[in-house]
């Protein structure tokens, strides 16, 4: 039972309100009254005040023979924007949406070298993300994925970058006058799939880039542990007094297994200074000896940290995000077969269907859900624009 004062009840159930149309549009007032357990009349004061807000439009009317028909309602999607960058080693990349993750364009620029110009070239970026001119509320909120660990919306460790000491959010807060949330990228990627992609209670998504990255899902709601430190599954030691790790340990599995390493191990098989994916790719489809060794180290390195997941999480899911499984569908069920426990219970392990964009989609789930106040939010994966 809900207690305290009349504003914070209306509140919560404003929210509910909110939540319940965004996730069943369209919908109907009665229909919301019913599924809350509300009266009528308390829903209609609601919708009201929704909609006078610009922030729910009624659609038309239900086709029903009895009586009179009950008019529908749908989130007002274009009442504000929102912006998700993921900020990589090499790369940032941009998405805009409206509030229901559609009418989406992408950017993608280098990263500057120099941390001390990064927050000028977001500004710049974020700028050049053309917002429509018949919103009412705007540029609404930003969302930076990070490729390392992020705490009270600061960075506190980033292995491949320098970025702890910067005030991203402050800083583009001040500039923009908007919410920015700082979050873990492979967070985001489990958020981004969760949402649009796998609706289930208790997912893991792995995420294989430049180091390797463990998004938890637990009852539909996001773990981060203590201090945000949950799921960095690239920095589980598989290899006692193995490869030294920027983390300050010896052996981690990111030292081994992630894209980064596995085509710097594959250049030099071949006598290369570096190599691509696509150098990679080109040698695996000609059946290269090289590529299958390396393929092979994958395959035998994410089994065995697959199977430490399973037992310390038991998920519904196992989805792994990675170029290697993307590009190579096969491999997942290698990966599989190789998991031989009596001990592990799951539904099925799959490759990532969103890609490259589960960070952006991920974040431009966080910004709508802060913006609108809400905690589920469930949409359809959409074709992305440049």
């Amino acid at each position: 039972m809900v207690t305290g004062s009349k504003e914070l009840i209306r509140d919560i159930n404003t929210n509910l309100v909110l939540e319940t149309i965004i996730n069943h549009t369209p919908i109907s007032r009665a229909a919301i009254a019913k599924h809350l357990g509300l009266t009528k009349a308390t829903i209609s004061a609601i919708v009201q005040d929704l909609i006078n807000k610009r922030l729910v439009i009624e659609i038309g009317s239900d086709d029903t023979n009895l009586g009179r028909k009950p008019i529908l309602l749908s989130l007002h999607k274009k009442a504000g924007y929102v912006i998700c960058l993921d900020i990589g080693v090499d790369t940032i990349s941009a998405l805009i949406s409206d509030l229901m993750g559609e009418d989406c364009s992408l950017k993608q620029i280098k990263t500057p070298k120099n941390v001390n110009s990064l927050i000028p070239v977001l500004i710049e970026l974020i700028e050049s993300m053309t917002l429509p001119k018949d919103t009412p509320y705007g540029l609404v909120g930003i969302t930076l994925g990070i490729h390392g660990v992020t705490m009270n919306n600061q960075v506190s460790f980033a292995p491949y970058y320098n970025l702890a000491q910067i005030n991203l959010a402050g800083e583009l807060e001040q500039h923009f006058c908007t919410p920015v949330y700082l979050e873990n990228e492979a967070n985001l990627s489990a958020i981004g799939e969760n949402t649009f992609q796998y609706d289930y209670s208790n997912i893991v998504n792995i995420s294989v880039h430049s180091g390797i990255g463990l998004g938890v899902i637990i009852d539909h709601k996001l773990y981060t542990g203590y201090n945000g430190r949950a799921g960095e599954f690239g920095h589980t030691i598989i290899e006692i007094d193995g490869k030294p790790c920027p983390c300050g340990n010896h052996g981690c599995l990111e030292q081994y297994v992630s894209e980064r390493v596995l085509l710097k191990d594959f250049a030099e098989l071949k006598g290369l200074s570096e190599a691509t994916f696509e150098n990679f790719r080109t040698s695996y489809e000609e059946e290269d000896k090289d590529a299958k060794q390396i393929m092979n180290k994958f395959v035998k390195y994410m089994s065995a940290g697959i199977n430490n997941i399973l037992n310390a999480y038991n998920p519904d899911i196992v989805i792994i995000n990675s170029t290697f499984t993307i590009n190579f569908p096969e491999i997942t069920q290698q990966i599989e077969d190789a998991l031989t426990s009596k001990m592990n219970s799951y539904i099925k392990i799959v490759p990532s269907v969103l890609q490259d964009t589960s960070i952006l989609l991920g974040g431009i789930c966080v910004a709508i859900k802060g913006f609108l106040g809400i905690n589920l939010l469930r949409l359809n994966h959409i074709e992305l624009r440049p």
